[in-house]
């Protein structure tokens, strides 16, 4: 049977809205990954993958996300953003909570425990990081842009 749903839905995890774009275009295109990312993870802890491709999904999702927020930052900087010191602490502080989940997977594997908190910390954070925090910085740029 073919799957009508819209591509952007997803049954668990994450479904990526038009509404998170922040009109830059290579930060769009990392977040719409990083819900990718996530959205595999959870279905990943959700329907009893084997342990090595969790653990892989798990590693590449904290590899890109690091890597996403050095981008993020050095973007910051590059346009003088004014509130970069509190979201590196921001973000600096999820790293550290995956870090935990993270431990957590590799103390007991997969867990009904670990996909929930992989849904209830990682997908909300995500979203709410996205809709409060970065659209600051979105508004930000196209401030700039407007003063030239």
């Amino acid at each position: 049977m073919e799957d009508n749903r819209d591509k952007s839905e997803v049954t668990s995890g994450l479904a990526w809205k038009e509404e998170f774009c922040l009109g830059h275009d290579w930060v769009d295109a990392q977040h719409r990954k990083l819900f990718e990312l996530v959205s595999g993870l959870v279905e990943a802890c959700s329907d009893g993958s084997d342990l090595i491709r969790l653990k892989g999904t798990l590693d590449f999702l904290v590899n890109y996300t690091v890597q996403h927020f050095d981008d993020e930052e050095a973007l910051q900087l590059k346009c003088n953003y004014p509130g970069y010191e509190r979201h590196k602490r921001l973000h600096d502080d999820f790293k550290a909570t995956v870090g935990g989940l993270v431990e957590k997977f590799t103390m007991g594997g997969s867990s009904t425990e670990l996909s929930s908190d992989v849904n209830k910390i990682v997908v909300r954070w995500l979203v709410n990081h996205i809709q409060r925090e970065d659209k600051k910085i979105g508004q930000h740029i196209k401030n700039l842009a407007a003063e030239k």
